[in-house]
């Protein structure tokens, strides 16, 4: 938690292993070893702070998608529909789970709908570890805090450690955490138990918390006023920890005051029960409330509370500190805090668990943990009288407690009967794939779902159709049936059309340029969350363009060929058109790929389309091209498309054209093969594929 830029995202992109520019120093441990980035794919989730779901999917369909994609092929398709079912429940998704998801221009599911979907892909593969970046940004407080109680049941009933980063959170969002790590300009400013021990260890160390100690002097006179009147209704109780965790009593109706010392449950929640009240002090807004829930008619009859949000009061503090620039007082103050010093003793211990084995250190996790919540809960007992009784019985066990911690924790660094970790999280963390699936699978997936549904929409099928439809009716209407006059005064005509059929693909296949720099956010947050790899996204992408692409030239070279009677053989004339127009694709995804945004894509590949337009042969012949460009004619893939119709139509019958020269003398076609060419041709497409599958592996334009 933290001010915006205080580095809450990225230290969340730290541990996940997702930071992709600066320097990380230092070191990080799961389990006692530190992760692979294919451990991380695999086993760990990352809820983005921004929604990224394939909208024309619904919300079932997404979560069986990522179940394919995530969990092991052997798994039957039942059981993963029976998962997803399950966390459908879960999620309370039943009600939308076929629903489209929809995108900013079609209407979809909900705000926090989205943000369950979001969070049920992240769990659709049971993960060790869920990371969420700001899950209740966007969200009224309602379904912000609807959110949070789902991914607290998590914890609770899976066993799923979760770490999230919150700005602002509301007092019941604030609650559910069991320690929060307070950030300042980078600067670690606490660590440590939400609600009152963060507020007291604020008052207490930090130079600059005047407002903190305001608020805590209001608390602790409203306790007081409260004990006080307590101790004068004979029916009416209170109970509130002014520490939290493990301090504050209880006041009888007959004026005793008990030690709450000794009411720490596991869980490190106080829970006194006197009378006719109940008090919880672990909460994110600290409450006090009195009165009587026993007797209807009793003079106490009422409720008083007063209620303030210490997430809220923490964060204004840092933010004051911020803008006198005292933020780095804080994180010194940190530094040389008790509390340091017990949160450096739980971590060793922690690690020396993870490095010897699963059986190794409980006493000295459980002695550590009793430190930190004893010594939380103590220093509030100063004073006299019942207070200082308690402060005496803290600070014993407080000696006793750290000893122990002491003790426990030398005992298992040097302890030489090292256990074995457990071997199924052994075998994870060992881990050298970065998906659950093979790539045949993975594509197989991405086409069954994506392409699917590609395949059934409309604006998909048009953007891919109508322009060459225009083109086809275009060249067909203007050269009808030009093909079988070699009249030297249409030769001209003729060549100029079998121009136009070559270069037109090429200009053609900026329209698939959006397709990868669109996608880009939800490519990079699958790819990291290990569904598929570079390999298979290609491939899928290509298959299912150039699928369709077989069909639609087909279709369309047919009628031109045979409507303009050109020579040759058509089966040449579809092939050029085919491997012209993946060629074009394929190239069309390699300027996306280095292209870091629309703008610069949009521009790129028409500019580099016209640059080849001049090499090609036609508007200037390649003996006429200068020495010093003939190079870039030879790896211009609009030559050999050009080359190779001109070949087909003419081989057969090379007539004279200009100056005692034939045709193909004239454009320096004699004696070269149409099947070269359209395997040179289809070497571009190799080539470019190769290039695209390295532009997208390596080129990382999303800086975390």
């Amino acid at each position: 938690m933290g001010p915006s830029g205080a580095g809450k995202t990225t230290l969340l992109d730290v541990l996940a292993g997702r930071k992709t520019v600066g320097v990380t120093e230092g070191s990080i441990s799961f389990g006692g070893v530190a992760p692979s980035k294919e451990f991380l794919c695999r086993y760990t989730g990352y809820v983005e702070q921004f929604d990224t779901l394939l909208g024309d999917l619904t919300v079932r369909e997404m979560l069986l998608y990522t179940a394919e994609l995530k969990r092991p092929v052997a798994e039957p398709l039942a059981a993963k529909r029976a998962e997803v079912d399950a966390l459908l429940r879960r999620l309370g998704l039943e009600s939308c789970a076929d629903v489209p998801i929809g995108d900013p221009l079609t209407k979809g599911i909900s705000g926090g709908q989205a943000k369950r979907t979001n969070i049920g892909i992240a769990l659709v593969s049971r993960p060790r570890v869920l990371f969420l970046d700001e899950p209740t940004s966007g969200l009224d407080s309602c379904t912000a805090t609807e959110v949070m109680r789902l991914v607290r049941a998590l914890c609770d009933d899976d066993g799923t450690t979760i770490a999230a980063t919150v700005h602002g959170p509301t007092a019941a969002t604030f609650a559910l955490f069991d320690s929060v790590v307070l950030l300042a300009r980078g600067h670690l400013v606490y660590f440590g138990r939400p609600g009152l021990p963060a507020l007291q260890y604020a008052a207490e160390e930090w130079p600059v918390s005047r407002t903190v100690s305001d608020i805590l002097v209001l608390h602790r006179v409203a306790s007081n006023g409260f004990r006080r009147a307590a101790g004068a209704s004979q029916h009416s109780g209170f109970a509130m920890g002014a520490r939290g965790m493990a301090g504050g009593g209880a006041v009888g109706g007959d004026g005793s005051y008990c030690n709450g010392v000794g009411a720490v449950d596991a869980g490190g929640m106080i829970h006194h029960q006197h009378g006719g009240f109940e008090g919880y002090s672990d909460f994110g807004s600290v409450v006090l409330e009195f009165g009587d829930r026993g007797s209807a008619g009793s003079v106490a009859g009422g409720m008083a509370q007063s209620a303030f949000n210490v997430a809220e009061v923490l964060l204004e503090a840092v933010m004051e500190a911020e803008l006198r620039g005292e933020a780095e007082k804080l994180a010194a103050a940190y530094d040389k805090s008790e509390l340091k010093t017990e949160n450096d003793m739980l971590l060793r211990s922690y690690l020396a668990e993870g490095a010897r084995g699963s059986l190794v250190a409980p006493r000295t996790r459980a002695a550590a943990l009793a430190l930190a919540r004893i010594r939380t809960g103590s220093a509030d007992a100063e004073g006299g009288g019942a207070d200082g009784f308690a402060a005496v019985a803290a600070g014993r066990i407080e000696v006793l407690a750290a000893a122990e911690a002491r003790h426990s924790t030398l005992q298992v660094l040097d302890d030489a009967a090292a256990l074995e970790v457990d071997r199924q999280v052994s075998k994870e963390l060992a881990t050298r794939r970065g998906t659950m699936t093979p790539w045949f699978w993975g594509l197989w997936v991405l086409l069954k779902y994506r392409t699917w549904r590609h395949y059934r929409s409309v604006g998909w099928l048009a953007s891919r159709i109508v322009d060459k439809a225009i083109i086809a009716f275009i060249i067909l209407t203007v050269y009808l049936g030009i093909g079988d006059s070699f009249e030297p005064v249409n030769l001209v005509n003729i060549t100029a059309s079998l121009f136009m059929w070559a270069i037109l693909p090429a200009f053609g296949a900026a329209s698939y340029v959006p397709v990868i720099i669109l996608e880009r956010r939800l490519f990079i947050r699958e790819r990291a969350d290990g569904l598929y790899g570079v390999f298979t996204y290609l491939a899928a992408k290509l298959a299912e363009e150039l699928l369709l692409a077989l069909l639609v030239t087909l279709a369309f070279s047919a009628v031109v060929f045979f409507r303009l009677q050109l020579q040759g053989q058509w089966v040449v004339f579809w092939l050029v058109y085919f491997v012209d127009l993946s060629v074009g694709i394929v190239l069309a995804y390699l300027v996306a790929a280095l292209s870091p945004n629309m703008d610069v894509g949009n521009i790129a590949l028409p500019s580099l389309v016209v640059t080849l337009l001049f090499f090609a042969g036609q508007l200037i012949t390649f003996d006429a091209i200068p020495v010093w460009w003939q190079w870039y004619s030879r790896i211009d893939f609009l030559r050999y498309a050009w080359g190779a119709l001109m070949l087909n139509q003419f081989e057969d019958r090379d007539v004279e054209f200009s100056g005692g020269l034939t045709v193909l003398q004239y454009y320096s076609l004699e004696g070269a093969n149409k099947w070269s060419y359209i395997g040179f041709l289809a070497i571009f497409w190799f080539v470019f594929s190769l290039l695209a599958l390295l532009a997208l592996t390596f080129i990382k334009h999303h800086k975390r």
